[in-house]
């Protein structure tokens, strides 16, 4: 295993699974703008590594996140213009490279995820938490407005009247809860997460990189109003001249475990 530090953020690989720690722990992992600018440096790591195949993001100390650094809002609400925009690109920067790390992405969520910190778990792929966790979405309570991406990610997984339930109460809902209306894909017993997220992470790092990065690209993409189909058709037919199926048809046809060789420079791209 190697260990990486970008400001709070902790940057772990093993393998084909890379991991980003938030690790404030006694400030229950509240976000600065210091860690969110060290978000844009930790994904940029990661999106330069070819073995990397799946990412875990997750918090240190029992909690994901408890949400902004609200210590910093009184001198930024008494900051000039410039120094409001250049916090507010942080966030937003923070955010979309999370959003943007091109490998599968897995947010283990333990304890609290609230605010900024379901930004984060939002930006992420899949959503795993354990039973205890507890999540809100709480600008209300502060006085702020959530990120217009934020927001567009925190519909798209729960749906308008739910977002805005969240959005208008800032209440703090369970797990239960959270699994109920899709703000996380599952939620498990404590004791089984750290499992749950391992053995998920196998079964994605087990397929073809080329698969996982052209799958997750065409996903993302038909979120938007207007994909650029001609580039996910080209991803969908450069599939059937790649190396992998070459290798994961012969494995299939020798009843073995694949061992796919496809490894990305910084996109999955079309065959010419």
């Amino acid at each position: 295993m190697s260990e990486e530090r970008f400001g709070s953020l902790i940057l772990r690989r093993e393998g084909s699974r890379a991991s980003i720690v938030i690790d404030r722990p006694s400030k229950k992992n509240a976000i600065d703008e210091a860690t969110w600018r060290a978000f844009t440096d930790a994904a940029a790591a990661i999106a330069a590594d070819p073995e990397v195949a799946v990412v875990v993001v997750r918090g240190s100390g029992g909690a994901f996140s408890a949400g902004a650094d609200i210590g910093e809002f009184v001198a930024l609400a008494e900051a000039d213009e410039m120094r409001r925009e250049a916090f507010a690109n942080a966030v937003r920067n923070g955010e979309e490279a999370v959003a943007s790390i091109p490998q599968p992405t897995i947010a283990l969520i333990d304890g609290a995820c609230v605010g900024g910190g379901c930004q984060i778990a939002l930006a992420c792929d899949i959503r795993i938490a354990g039973s205890a966790a507890r999540f809100g979405v709480t600008p209300a309570k502060l006085g702020i407005v959530y990120p217009v991406a934020s927001t567009r990610r925190l519909v798209a997984a729960v749906g308008p009247s739910a977002a805005k339930e969240l959005l208008f109460t800032g209440r703090l809902i369970d797990a239960e809860r959270a699994a109920a209306i899709g703000l996380v894909d599952r939620a498990v017993q404590p004791e089984r997460l750290e499992a749950e997220v391992d053995e998920l992470a196998a079964a994605i790092a087990a397929n073809s990189r080329y698969s996982l990065a052209a799958a997750k690209r065409t996903v993302d993409a038909l979120g938007d109003p207007e994909p650029d189909l001609a580039t996910l058709e080209a991803l969908w037919r450069g599939g059937f001249s790649g190396e992998d199926l070459i290798e994961g048809a012969r494995a299939f046809l020798d009843k073995r475990p694949p061992r796919f060789t496809w490894r990305r420079a910084q996109a999955p791209q079309p065959a010419s």
